[in-house]
């Protein structure tokens, strides 16, 4: 046996116990991750010499529970815990010790390395010869070997993968691969309207895909345009029904009555739901944590944006509504955060919308739209 071979054995075996972190292994590669006794179609992808995979896939398979907080992500796994904190590099255990933990996003999603499984008590396997990289407990049956057995055929390196996302409508959609704070998310709020149909041959002659939140009682005004909208891969959303605060707010399930009522109407027009909502006047002040409880336990995920365009406010000054969204965008590069921009389905959007477009797309944005697993943005920073 070569001495190099020995020595991946040597570092599988100490990564199996969760003594070793992945980044100490050589020669990775984007491998399907198992968990327990399953074949998952999650990717690990390898940075930096580590594996890294989404936290939300990962805690679905897990059966983890994920809260926000103001300061990180609480991950919990029946009697275990740990908090992801908001500087990406650091993770507080239950016991208080906070030890390195780097993350980040990518394509929306929050990046976790493999090994976060393992300070929750979970066993690592990796046998780089046999592409094995698996997350197991108690409840796994099949040991290593059976496993690979069981899945020889699928146990490959996973070769042109995690260049795509799926979309609401099924369709696919560019993940951001250049640098962070090069993707924009366009969103349009109170639609479907009159002028839907312009606004979507806007987007279509830009070949630019956005996110719509849509108001129930408009749907079905407009059924065309909801149909026209998802069949172009556009992103689809929750507005509610009335847009009426003393309605909407009225109790916790009043909001969530009206995000259900809402995403029924969608589904009778075309055929599937979606899980993003955002609240009438975004979710602060009103969107408090009994609402958030309500309604996001429920399976429904919170967006709201970090350009606000004034548009409703500027009307037909479209100079003004430029202005005032690129000066947000521009102030959003020196953080390298990717915007994301609320404009309305009305009339005077239609004015403004090819100037910002054509900006955005000269400074070297491409544009994508929001989907069920990407992290949350909201203002209060709840993730689930």
């Amino acid at each position: 046996m070569s001495t190099k071979k020995l020595f991946l054995l040597f570092i599988a075996f100490f990564v199996s116990l969760g003594w070793v972190h992945e980044s100490e292994a050589a020669g990775l590669q984007a491998l399907k991750l198992g968990v327990n006794d399953k074949l998952t179609g999650i990717e690990a992808v390898s940075v930096k010499d580590s594996y890294y995979v989404p936290l939300r896939d990962l805690a679905q398979e897990l059966g983890w529970t994920l809260n926000g907080l103001s300061d990180g992500i609480s991950v919990n796994a029946g009697g275990s815990s740990l908090k992801l904190l908001n500087d990406h590099a650091t993770a507080t255990l239950n016991n208080g010790s906070k030890v390195a933990m780097d993350t980040f996003l990518r394509g929306g999603k929050l990046m976790v390395p493999v090994r976060v499984s393992a300070l929750l008590g979970y066993t690592i396997s990796y046998v780089p010869e046999q592409y094995l990289l698996r997350v197991q407990n108690s409840a796994a049956k099949l040991n290593d070997a059976a496993f690979v057995s069981q899945y020889k055929k699928e146990l490959q390196p996973m070769t042109g993968t995690g260049s795509q996302t799926p979309t609401t409508s099924g369709t696919t959609t560019p993940v951001n691969s250049g640098k962070p704070g090069t993707t924009v998310y366009m969103t349009f709020d109170d639609g479907p309207s009159a002028t839907t149909t312009q606004l979507l041959d806007i987007l279509a002659k830009y070949k630019v895909k956005a996110t719509f939140f849509m108001l129930g009682p408009k749907m079905n005004t407009y059924p065309e345009q909801v149909k026209r909208t998802a069949k172009e891969g556009h992103g689809l959303g929750l507005h509610g029904m009335t847009h009426r605060k003393e309605k909407f707010y009225a109790s916790p399930a009043a909001a969530l009555g009206e995000m259900n009522n809402d995403n029924a109407i969608l589904k009778k027009i075309t055929g599937s739901g979606t899980s993003l909502i955002r609240p009438p006047y975004g979710s602060k002040p009103y969107f408090t944590n009994a609402f958030r409880d309500k309604v996001l336990t429920q399976g429904y995920h919170l967006w709201d944006w970090n350009v606000d365009s004034d548009d409703w406010k500027y009307k037909e000054n479209s100079a003004k509504i430029y202005n005032t969204v690129m000066s947000q965008v521009h102030n959003l590069k020196k953080s390298q955060s990717n915007p994301i921009i609320l404009m309305h389905d009305q009339k005077a959007t239609l004015k403004v919308l090819p100037q910002i477009l054509e900006t955005l797309k000269k400074e070297g944005y491409h544009f994508e739209i929001i989907t069920k697993d990407m992290q949350p943005h909201n203002f209060w920073k709840d993730y689930r």
